[in-house]
This record gives structure tokens, C-alpha cells and sequence, in this order.
């Protein structure tokens, strides 16, 4: 439950429009909901600003389904990650106000688009094509954040005239997410560009000794830039999450 809309009940008490009964049923749930398979974070939003977000990966299509009628009768916005297409196809047929993008695995509920409450714009950036479904991961949840995002891919130090092409672009932006493989490289050169906080995001991509992403996660923790930090290999979720924190007062 978002502060507004408890506000909003207590006034409605406090001015005789909602009884005491009523509120106390829409507040039963305000902590935690145990539906047996998972017990709902509805307090989420008044701790930390934002809803519990669903991790699909694991989870049956009934348990997800369950768990988002609970949470959307509370929630404004609910995020599910890592989510396969066809447990997704029938998510969207239940909740007609879900949009699945599958170039992200991720599924987002929402009751309408949110209000744009973040200081200054995001910008993510990719060193390769390969790394966009972690970047738009990233992205989108940054968007439903309620934060002003853009994008540039495929720039990375392969071809390094394409990032500095971009040197103002880059300059303006509040907070970087960078996502990069193979070597890793993209976010300290990105980093030693600007005065703001970069979040690196290590992807799978790569061959051999990529190690499936630890070679970008270790040259990132490397980083000799000291404005960089690094989340999980393919954390595109969790870099949108972080950004969005460093974004917001």
C-alpha cells in the first residue's frame, strides 16, 4: 500500500466517510499476507517505495497468478522477472492491464503509467547488441520506477568513436547503467567520463574464458574508476532497482 493511499484511508476515518470496520478489513493484509506457497510483503511500499517484486524463474503459472491477485488489489504497479513466455501469455489473458515484454522476460502490471518522480534521467547504456534483453530488463524497471529513461546500444570499446559521439548525452545523465560481456571494459571507460554514479551490469556474453560473465564481473570490480558500482551477472533488475534509489530523493 502506497503512504498516499493510507493517508487517504485514515483522513476518510478520521472524517466519518470510511467506517472503522472497513478500514481495519483493507488494513487485515497491511503487513503480511500468508496464501500458504508465499507469505506477501504488502508493507514493502511504506518501507522502501516500492512493491514486492515477483522473481517468476521457479515458480508455476497458478502460484504467480495467485500471487499477483493478491498484490495488485493493493499495489498500483507489480513487477515479475524472469518470467517464460508461455506462462506470460496467460498472466496477460487473466490481467488485461499486463504488458509481457519477452525480450526481457519481464511482465508488468500497472494501473496506469507512473508519474515521473525521479530528479534527472537515467540512461542505459550496452557494448553490445547481445547485452540488450539485460539492458531493456534494467530499463524497464527503472521506467516503472518512475524515472525518465533512455537508451544507447551497442557502443562499446570495439568501436570506441561510437560512445564519444555521444560525450554530452552522456554528460547530462543523473545516473549510468552499463551493461557489458566479454571483456567487461565499457562501464570504467564510461565512468572515467563523468562525475556520476555508474552502475555496471556483467553479462553472460562471451565466449571460453567469459566463464559466463565472471571475467566482466571481475574486470568491473576491478574498475579503476571510482564512481562505479557493480551488481550480479545479469542483474538488469537489480541495476534498474539501484538506479532508481539513486535517482530519487
Amino acid at each position: 500500500m502506497k503512504p498516499d493511499t493510507l493517508k487517504s484511508l485514515l483522513e476518510s476515518v478520521a472524517g466519518g466517510r470510511t467506517g472503522v470496520d472497513d478500514a481495519i478489513a483493507r488494513l487485515r493484509h497491511l503487513f503480511i499476507e500468508d496464501i500458504g506457497y508465499a507469505c506477501i510483503d504488502h508493507h514493502r511500499t511504506l518501507r522502501k517505495g516500492f512493491p514486492e517484486v515477483i522473481y517468476g524463474a521457479g515458480k508455476s503459472a497458478r502460484q504467480i497468478e495467485g500471487i499477483l491477485e493478491k498484490m495488485i488489489a493493493q499495489e498500483p504497479v507489480v513487477l515479475v522477472t524472469r518470467l517464460e513466455a508461455e506462462i506470460a501469455e496467460g498472466l496477460c489473458r487473466r490481467f488485461p492491464e499486463a504488458a509481457y515484454h519477452p525480450d526481457a522476460r519481464l511482465l508488468i502490471w500497472q494501473k496506469e503509467a507512473p508519474p515521473i518522480t525521479g530528479r534527472g534521467e537515467i540512461l542505459v547504456l550496452t557494448a553490445g547488441t547481445s547485452d540488450v534483453p539485460v539492458a531493456r530488463e534494467a530499463l524497464l524497471t527503472a521506467r516503472a520506477m518512475g524515472n525518465r529513461v533512455s537508451e544507447l546500444f551497442d557502443v562499446g570499446v570495439a568501436g570506441i568513436h561510437r560512445l564519444l559521439s555521444h560525450r554530452e548525452r552522456i554528460a547530462k545523465a543523473a545516473v549510468l547503467i552499463v551493461v557489458a560481456g566479454m571483456e567487461g571494459a565499457l562501464p570504467s571507460v564510461v565512468a572515467g567520463m563523468v562525475s556520476r554514479p555508474v552502475i555496471g551490469v556483467p553479462t553472460s556474453v562471451g565466449y571460453g574464458v567469459s566463464m559466463g560473465g565472471l571475467t566482466a564481473l571481475f574486470a568491473m570490480l576491478n574498475s579503476c574508476s571510482s564512481n562505479v558500482a557493480v551488481v550480479n551477472i545479469d542483474n538488469g533488475f537489480g541495476a534498474g532497482y539501484l538506479a532508481s534509489a539513486i535517482n530519487h530523493p
